[in-house]
């Protein structure tokens, strides 16, 4: 399957945006739901829910291994003016291995997203939907990549809260 590259350049500029919003979450922040925050910026008009893993476990070659990682962050975005809703990433915190896929599993249902650099998201806007509509019946996703030095990832993301979060996020972006 062919990405389209508007959506990855959009995709690149969402975890920076994410990432500095999650730093200043006073000035953005706008709701917490459970274990997803709710955020805002005004100029483009862009909202997201986002969740930090409850676990992360990274294992090399069977072994259990620490590793330093940058922020680990699932993130639903929201940005009118491109027509994006709903858009799902993963910043996995650390390069993925060249040509590899992560894997989300939300109750017993798996999702591939397709790596560029430190991000992971599904290909298409349809996929977004499918991976959307499990979060929302889910309690966890599950998510493993596989970096560059060949460490094998798994964070898990606690669901509570996604719904109201996501919702709340559509709606401050609505129109």
């Amino acid at each position: 399957m062919i990405l389209n590259i508007s959506r990855a350049i959009g995709v690149v500029a969402t975890v920076f945006v994410a990432g500095s919003a999650w730093a200043q979450e006073s000035e953005n922040r706008v709701a917490a739901n459970t274990d997803w925050s709710v955020f805002v910026e005004s100029d483009p008009n862009e909202c997201w829910a986002v969740s930090a893993p409850k676990e992360t476990v990274n294992e090399r070659e069977g072994t259990i291994v620490s590793v330093r990682r940058g922020d680990i962050r699932l993130i639903v975005f929201f940005r009118p003016a491109e027509g994006v809703a709903g858009q799902v990433m993963f910043a996995g915190g650390y390069p993925f291995a060249s040509g590899s896929t992560v894997t989300m599993e939300v109750d017993g249902t798996s999702f591939d997203m397709f790596t560029e650099n430190e991000t992971a998201w599904p290909a298409t806007p349809e996929d977004d939907a499918k991976f959307v509509a499990a979060m929302k019946r889910g309690a966890d996703a599950i998510v493993t990549g596989r970096s560059g030095r060949g460490t094998q990832t798994q964070d898990t993301f606690s669901l509570l809260g996604f719904t109201a979060a996501v919702e709340e996020a559509a709606s401050r972006c609505a129109g």
